[in-house]
């Protein structure tokens, strides 16, 4: 079975893995859920890719192994962040309620589906790994997998040196500028688009991989589409100390010195 049959199917199963999902959130009345769905869907997805592709099993296992940890990861933070503020729901799900203030769950399931057919899309290197036979890994392969462990600890860091400051009464209003976050106000933001970028890397292994390259390409027009938005939410909760910063950097340059 070829990467583009595998990745038809990994649309249909996100197809239905969405559909799923709204039935849940309607019931909850909460569309934020989507948001763990989507992330955890991945791990579905890759789970068949390994099941029907023809490629070597070792190379199955790895790309399944450096999907899955992400997927859960992503899913479980997400999870959690939803089940701590419902009924609440996040403020692109609010924003989207005020826009289509009729039928709003079937808008709902209207961005549901398209959000599964962008999971589809984005697992074509996956599929491309899990469809190449070669049994021996090649130097991309080896080299997407550093990537990706380089990503994954960036990523976290990021979120731990973040989480901390936070966890300090004193920093309430104050904006991080510590450790990751003083060479950039968006560090997450970078670690997690170097992850599809390593995902890409891995797929170059593969004959026809580079056609996944719009997939990173893909994840950086969200990211930084993403930033106005983490930006606004700063803003709200920093205030002044945010407009100082605002004044004197960009969203990925270093914060300036603290007085």
């Amino acid at each position: 079975m070829n990467a583009w049959t595998l990745t038809g199917i990994g649309v249909n199963a996100a197809v239905l893995l969405m559909a799923l999902t709204w039935v849940i959130c309607r019931k909850l009345n909460n569309a934020g859920y989507m948001d763990a769905a989507w992330s955890y869907a991945f791990a579905l997805v890759v789970g068949i890719f390994v099941t029907l592709g023809a490629g070597a099993p070792l190379r199955k296992e790895l790309i399944a192994g450096l999907v899955t940890i992400w997927s859960l990861r992503m899913g479980t933070r997400f999870l959690i962040r939803v089940i701590r503020n419902h009924p609440a729901e996040g403020e692109r799900y609010a924003a989207l309620r005020e826009q289509f203030p009729k039928r709003v769950w079937y808008m709902f399931f209207g961005f549901f589906q398209l959000q599964a057919v962008l999971i589809g899309l984005l697992s074509a290197p996956f599929a491309a790994a899990c469809s190449n036979p070669s049994p021996s890994l090649h130097p991309c392969e080896i080299a997407g997998v550093v990537l990706w462990i380089i990503a994954l600890c960036g990523e976290t860091l990021a979120d731990h040196q973040l989480h901390r400051f936070r966890s300090d009464p004193v920093n309430k209003s104050r904006v991080c500028g510590t450790g990751l976050w003083r060479y950039s106000r968006h560090p997450d933001y970078f670690f997690a688009w170097l992850i599809w970028v390593s995902y890409f890397v891995f797929a170059l292994g593969t004959p026809g991989g580079w056609i996944t390259i719009y997939c990173p390409l893909l994840m950086l027009y969200f990211k930084v589409t993403g930033i106005p938005a983490a930006e606004a939410q700063l803003l709200r909760s920093c205030g002044d100390a945010c407009r100082a910063y605002q004044r004197t950097t960009s969203a990925f340059l270093p914060l300036p010195p603290k007085a």
